[in-house]
């Protein structure tokens, strides 16, 4: 203790003036260097990590607007599916009702043309009737005209007129008189 007593005289906290001195000069260069460090080490470190954070920050922007942008697309996309059905059952129908149309208009045409087909035959069938007729009546007569030309030649008699309605018959035939 007796030495600790030595050293302390003149001495505040055993510290001499040389000694606060030197500290005070060594707090005001330190400062005076944390100062300068911060103005030429740190300001440009901190500005670094201030574009590195806006950096990272509009990428998150961008990324979060990227992604509602997604979202809209999706959306957009999955309403236009639902369209798109929609869309293909409405062109169904139409290509059903087409369909149809042109069946009942075929199927009209089709009947037009058969009843046009049946009137032609009706009349060709009538045509070939009456040609028919014209022709028995011309064989009548040419019969007629026979007999007749036959009855004037022969004697009148009724056993002659006889065989010649029978022989008159027998030329025409037996079918043609029984077909009306």
């Amino acid at each position: 203790m007796g030495m600790l007593i030595l050293a302390t005289q003149g001495r505040l906290f055993g510290l001499d003036a040389q000694l606060i001195h030197d500290a005070l000069i060594l707090g005001v260069n330190i400062f005076i260097i944390f100062v300068a460090a911060s103005y030429l080490l740190f300001n440009p470190a901190r500005a670094l990590l201030k574009k590195r954070q806006d950096k990272i920050q509009a990428d998150l922007d961008a990324a979060a607007a990227d992604k509602e942008k997604a979202a809209g697309l999706i959306r957009e996309y999955e309403a236009k599916l639902e369209n798109i059905e929609s869309e293909a059952d409405a062109i169904m129908t139409d290509a059903r009702n087409t369909a149809l149309a042109s069946q009942a208009k075929i199927v009209a045409e089709a009947k037009t043309e058969a009843q046009s087909i049946i009137r032609r035959a009706e009349n060709e069938i009538e045509l070939e009737r009456r040609r028919a007729i014209e022709n028995m009546k011309q064989d009548i007569i040419d019969i007629a005209q026979s007999v007749a030309q036959s009855a004037v030649c022969a004697k009148m008699d009724a056993k002659v007129d006889e065989a010649l309605v029978d022989d008159a018959i027998r030329q025409m035939g037996e079918d043609t008189w029984q077909s009306r």
